[in-house]
């Protein structure tokens, strides 16, 4: 038997009793909607949306009357467009579209001011979204299993970045402007057409890199601190790791500065919805110090 499908403007029969548990949380996940019911539009203090997985091809303008949101899962659709009123949520901090068909981002995305999170993976960008340029306290984007061969020079505008997930894109050069992202932890180029690497020792801040599946022959040179993903990673975080008598560093290596900031780069709540980025959780869960 399939799942019923909601007429258009009505809430599902069991809405009222999830909202009656007072988190103001509204899942609608795997159920078959073409568009969101008007109704959600109406709950002016909902604080999460989870519509993931149902089949979604489009959202109405007035998902701008939900003031109060502040995560937003629509995974997993088949969204080829946001509508304008969606960039105006002033409270939104957490984002999910991957796996939709998004070919572009709308100019006025750049509103959303208070957006920490974003999860773009799985659609058809050829381009990076200079919108996302001017979100300066965006700390993790999730960009991978897109069509991108370059990124903009303006990228270190970004100063809020912490997490960037490349990896399932078209690159062929390590994209230049990375190496003045130099407070970035997390960068992630698995599944590119990169044939070598400059020396990474600009990322001064950087903690983790993955490059897997590229056509290298070995390790970047990367500060001793950073844990490597890919070929001959192993081996060369073993001859680093011998025993010298290099003095003891000053405090001990975190993967994360703090459990805030660990949520936030590796999904958080979103996810529950959008499950790991590819490869990179498992490089994360073996990096030094996370979860301590």
């Amino acid at each position: 038997m399939g799942i019923a499908e909601s007429t258009p403007d009505e809430l599902p029969s069991d809405a009222e009793e999830q909202l009656r548990s007072g988190e103001q949380q509204l899942e609608l996940s795997g159920r078959r909607l073409r568009r969101l019911p008007s109704a959600v539009c109406a709950l002016s203090r909902l604080q999460k949306l989870y519509v993931s997985g149902t089949g979604l091809r489009e959202l109405p303008e007035e998902i701008e009357e939900l003031r109060e949101l502040r995560i937003l899962a629509l995974d997993f659709n088949k969204l080829e467009r946001l509508p304008d009123g969606l960039c105006r949520l002033p409270r939104l901090t957490r984002l999910y579209l991957g796996g939709n068909r998004l070919l572009a981002l709308p100019a006025d995305f750049a509103q959303l001011q208070s957006l920490r999170c974003l999860w773009i993976e799985g659609n058809f960008l050829r381009r990076f979204p200079r919108p996302l340029l001017r979100l300066v306290a965006l700390q993790s984007l999730q960009m991978g299993d897109n069509r991108l061969r370059a990124l903009p020079a303006e990228l270190p505008r970004m100063t809020g970045l912490r997490g960037l997930w490349l990896y399932g894109n078209r690159f062929e050069e390590f994209p230049p402007a990375l190496l003045r992202m130099g407070r970035l932890h997390i960068l992630d180029l698995d599944r590119n057409r990169l044939g070598g690497f400059p020396d990474l020792h600009p990322l001064r801040a950087l903690r983790v890199f993955s490059y897997d599946h590229n056509p290298v022959t070995g390790p970047p040179r990367v500060a001793d601190t950073v844990f490597l993903v890919g070929e001959g990673a192993v081996e060369r975080m073993a001859e680093r790791d011998e025993p010298t008598h290099r003095p003891p560093p000053r405090r001990p290596a975190r993967a994360f500065e703090d459990e805030e900031e660990e949520d936030l780069l590796i999904g958080g709540a979103g996810s529950r919805a959008l499950g790991a980025p590819r490869g990179s959780l498992r490089a994360l869960e073996a990096a030094p110090g996370l979860g301590t």
